[in-house]
């Protein structure tokens, strides 16, 4: 039975990509190598002096591409929980590319090799580029694949029945992780509370009514639901010992098993784990900006907004000509917002609504019958016509790099909001102030105008919660992609 339930199991999709990684690996480091080559020696014949003779240049790099590509394999970076994952995989990547180059360095200078500085400066930056660049094309397809439903992990829910619910509903929100729950294994529920129900969810429950979880009794739900990935909640019901017995029945299965602690919204630095007591313990860093991190962020919004500034200004200056000449108005908006620590900041905007715009703003929440919080409408009859095409394309928000250059706003963080959207935040949402807004963020990349209420809140407090330079330059280069392809802005 055990041979059998390997066999039927839909792990095809998995060794065919990790096969394309190789391959792509491959293609990636031959370019590198030759271009390197070309750049720096061009077709001339060079050779690098070793030990009384000449070894040529291109022997050293297929050597260097081989040591490369198997390098890469040996760090684990092709491997299976790597896949699908964007930034790690690729921290992955260039962390163990950094480590071969200074080996190299190293290497070089204990054995006095006179290797090609140029060589080794064009191939760095050549490779690692080239690199992310194959492995971005084949996570955005296998990305298209997981959301029709393919390339997907036949996944297990364990736990309570609170945190199962919870853990499907991300797995099914996100599927671009390449988690499909078939299953749930949790406590039933009396007939009358629906409420936390396996029915809820559309899933069959493993777990018979009346009957206590079991490692045997999960292992062989595993077997006949052919199931890759079991994910255990943290409040399954099961001792220590199970926990460990149950990880060595799976592993004889070869299914993977996925710890869910329930630390929602933690990124990844600030989880640390460490082995204290003979217990494998997951020690969760407290957030906090050091004055090192501070000078980091302000260092990059300086440099930011005044590159911004220099390269846009004759758009910026067109934009002021077009906004004038429509209705004769001012070309700024000065708005008053909250900011860092709740202190009020003047935002500037390009002019997009109407002179009398703000007398409209009460009547029209009123009208909506929503909240004053992330007040948006789709065909805002406010907004000019010209105001309209500098929205969809954030042309508007061009002259908030003043502000960012001056040190009320940064080029990343929670959107400014005014008073009165500040005044009816709950208690958590006051942790939105503790960074300076931004010019774009995390929800604005993650939908734009189309993320609302709670999910914009969500994901705001989570870049509050685990900032970190790379974050910010990733959003940053997101938000060109959706300043290009600007679904969802208005």
């Amino acid at each position: 039975m055990l041979l059998a339930s390997r066999a039927t199991r839909s792990t095809a999709w998995r060794e065919a990509y990790l096969n394309s990684l190789r391959l792509v690996d491959a293609v990636m480091i031959a370019v590198t190598v030759i271009v390197a080559q070309l750049l720096r020696f061009g077709f001339d014949a060079k050779e690098m002096p070793f030990d009384g003779f000449g070894l040529p240049y291109w022997i050293i790099g297929v050597v260097l591409g081989l040591v490369w590509w198997t390098w890469l394999e040996m760090r684990g970076v092709r491997d299976v929980r790597l896949v699908g994952q964007g930034i790690e995989e690729s921290k992955e990547l260039v962390q163990a590319t950094l480590v071969l180059f200074g080996a190299i360095a190293i290497v070089s200078y204990a054995f006095d090799l006179q290797t090609a500085r140029g060589y080794v400066v064009i191939a760095l930056p050549v490779g690692i580029g080239l690199l992310l660049l194959g492995r971005g094309y084949l996570r955005r397809r296998l990305s298209q694949q997981r959301h029709t439903g393919l390339a997907m992990a036949r996944t297990l829910v364990v736990g309570g029945r609170a945190a199962v619910h919870d853990t499907v509903r991300s797995l099914r929100t996100h599927p671009e992780s390449g988690f499909a729950p078939v299953a749930v294994y949790m406590q039933a529920l009396p007939r009358t509370n629906v409420k936390y129900s396996a029915a809820d969810l559309d899933l069959p429950n493993l777990l018979s009514a009346g009957r206590h979880p079991e490692v045997d009794d999960i292992l062989t739900a595993c077997r006949d639901r052919r199931i890759e990935v079991l994910v255990l909640c943290a409040s399954a019901p099961l001792s220590p010992e199970e926990i460990r017995h149950l990880s060595w029945g799976l592993a004889d299965e070869h299914i993977r098993l996925v710890l869910d602690p329930g630390l929602t919204d933690i990124a990844g630095p600030r989880i640390h784990t460490q082995h204290m007591a003979r217990l494998p313990l997951i020690h969760v860093s407290t957030p906090r900006m050091s004055w090192s991190r501070r000078l980091c962020k302000r260092s990059m919004d300086i440099l930011g907004s005044l590159a911004a500034l220099v390269l846009l200004a004759p758009l910026m200056a067109v934009l002021a000509l077009v906004v004038k000449l429509h209705d004769g108005g001012p070309v700024l908006f000065a708005h008053e917002r909250i900011g860092l620590d709740g202190k009020r900041f003047k935002v500037l905007k390009y002019r997009t609504m109407r002179t009398d715009a703000q007398t409209l703003h009460q009547q029209l929440v009123a009208e909506s019958g929503g909240s004053a919080v992330f007040f948006k409408l789709k065909d805002d009859p406010r907004v000019t016509r010209p105001g309209r095409w500098m929205r969809k394309y954030s042309l508007d928000e061009l002259p908030q790099f003043v502000n960012v250059l001056c040190g009320s706003m940064s080029l990343v963080g929670p959107r400014p909001q005014v008073q009165a959207e500040v005044d009816e935040y709950e208690r958590h949402m006051h942790r939105r102030l503790r960074v300076k807004p931004g010019i774009t963020g995390l929800w604005q990349v993650s939908g734009r105008s189309t993320v609302q209420g709670e999910e914009a809140t969500r994901l705001d407090l989570y870049y509050v919660e685990n900032w970190s330079p790379v974050q910010d330059l990733v959003i940053l280069v997101r938000t060109v992609k959706a300043v290009v392809a600007p679904e969802g802005a208005y």
